[in-house]
């Protein structure tokens, strides 16, 4: 449940400040996802060139901006440290650490289930804290650790 202050949206959720903007899939934003083809892909690298042209302009007003992306590739990490370098902003990195067995049960419980090698792949290539860390990332927090915060509330 949100705090008791923080703005709700229409749907009930909790409404990031103005200050803040999330920056999350582009392609559908922008309308380059085609129409009954979830799985299509061919937007991703116009999707990121947009995503980064947006990323730049809030980080150039030196607004807190979160960017909302699975990022399990090294090298995009490496560009999106590089940007917050130049615009000399901070950087934190939310790290979902699941246990792939919980992973797996979740996605077979999905409406459109991802194939399990691809899930299998992509929870192997993702980092750890320390990885994080020394790539540059300024502070990494893990999911579990602010799950468990969170119920305190």
């Amino acid at each position: 449940m949100p705090h008791a202050n923080a703005p709700l949206s229409v749907e009930g959720r909790r409404r990031l400040p103005g200050s803040v903007q999330r920056c999350s899939a582009p392609a559908q934003h922008a309308g380059f996802d085609r129409e009954g083809v979830e799985a299509d892909q061919t937007a991703t690298p116009v999707a990121a060139e947009i995503q980064n042209l947006l990323l730049d302009a809030r980080l150039a007003r030196r607004l807190r901006t979160i960017l909302d992306s699975t990022n399990v590739m090294g090298h995009v990490r490496a560009g999106l440290l590089a940007r917050a370098r130049y615009w000399q902003r901070p950087t934190s990195a939310v790290l979902f650490d699941i246990p792939l067995a919980t992973v797996e049960a979740q996605n077979a419980s999905r409406d459109r289930v991802v194939p399990l090698h691809v899930v299998r792949e992509l929870h192997e290539l993702t980092p750890s804290r320390e990885q994080l860390l020394a790539e540059g990332f300024d502070t990494v927090h893990l999911a579990s650790e602010l799950a468990t915060a969170g119920a305190g509330r």
